[in-house]
C-alpha cells in the first residue's frame, strides 16, 4: 500500500514541479506589475492633485472591493466579447498584477504618511522641490517600513495564484487536479500540492526577512 503511494507521488512529482514553475513565473510577473502600479497609486494618493487622488482611490476601491476570481473572469471571458483576447496566461498575470497593485498602493501610501511631516518640511527648507524631497528623503525611509507588509502581500499573491487554474492555466493547482482526474488520489495529491505551496511561501518569507534585516542594518 505504502509502496503504491510512493510510486504515485514519484510519477506525479515532475508534473507538479512543472506546475510550480508556472506558478512562480506568473507570481513573479504579477509582483512586478503590482509594484509599478502600486507605487504610482501610492504616490497619487498622497499628491496634492484632487484628480490623481480620486482616480487612484477609485482604482483601489474597485480592485479591493471585488473578488479576484471575478476580475480574472472579466479579463479571460469578458474581454473577448469586445474583441480583446489576452489568452489565459496573460489574463492570469494581468489579473493578479492589477489586483495586487491596489493593495500595494495602500501599503505605499501608508508607508509615506508614516514618515514625520518634519522630514518634508526640512527637505523643502533646504531648497528641494516637492518631488525631489519625495524621491531623496521620504521614499527611501518609507521603503524600509513597507518591506514587511509588501512581503505579506506577495506571499498572499502566491497563494491566490491558485485561482488561475480556473481559467485553464497549467499552474501547480491545475496540475494537481489533472493528476487526480487520472488516479483519483485526491488526499495524496492535494497534500503534495499543499507541501509545495508551503515550501514556496516559506522560502519567500525567508527572503523577505533577509531583505528586512539588510535594510535595518543600513539605518
Amino acid at each position: 500500500m505504502l509502496v503504491d503511494k510512493i510510486e504515485i507521488l514519484q510519477q506525479a512529482f515532475p508534473h507538479l514541479m512543472r506546475g510550480a514553475a508556472v506558478t512562480v513565473r506568473i507570481t513573479t510577473f504579477a509582483v512586478m506589475i503590482g509594484i509599478v502600479i502600486g507605487t504610482i497609486l501610492g504616490l497619487a494618493r498622497v499628491s496634492k492633485s484632487k484628480i490623481l487622488q480620486g482616480v487612484s482611490k477609485t482604482y483601489i476601491e474597485f480592485f479591493r472591493g471585488t473578488p479576484l476570481l471575478i476580475q480574472l473572469f472579466l479579463l479571460h471571458f469578458g474581454l473577448p466579447n469586445i474583441g480583446i483576447d489576452l489568452g489565459n496566461y496573460l489574463a492570469a498575470i494581468l489579473g493578479l498584477g492589477l489586483n495586487s497593485g491596489a493593495y500595494v498602493g495602500e501599503i505605499v501610501r501608508s508607508g509615506i504618511i508614516s514618515i514625520d511631516k518634519g522630514q518634508m518640511e526640512a527637505a523643502r527648507s533646504l531648497g528641494m522641490s516637492y518631488y525631489e524631497a519625495m524621491r531623496y528623503v521620504i521614499l527611501p525611509q518609507a521603503i524600509k517600513r513597507v518591506v514587511p507588509p509588501l512581503g505579506n502581500e506577495f506571499i498572499a499573491l502566491l497563494k491566490d495564484s491558485s485561482l488561475v487554474s480556473i481559467i485553464a492555466v497549467q499552474d501547480l493547482t491545475r496540475q494537481g487536479r489533472l493528476i487526480i482526474s487520472r488516479n483519483y488520489e485526491s488526499f495524496l495529491i492535494f497534500s503534495a500540492v499543499a507541501v509545495i505551496y508551503f515550501v514556496m511561501t516559506f522560502m519567500m518569507t525567508r527572503l523577505v526577512n533577509w531583505a528586512e534585516r539588510r535594510l535595518s542594518v543600513s539605518d
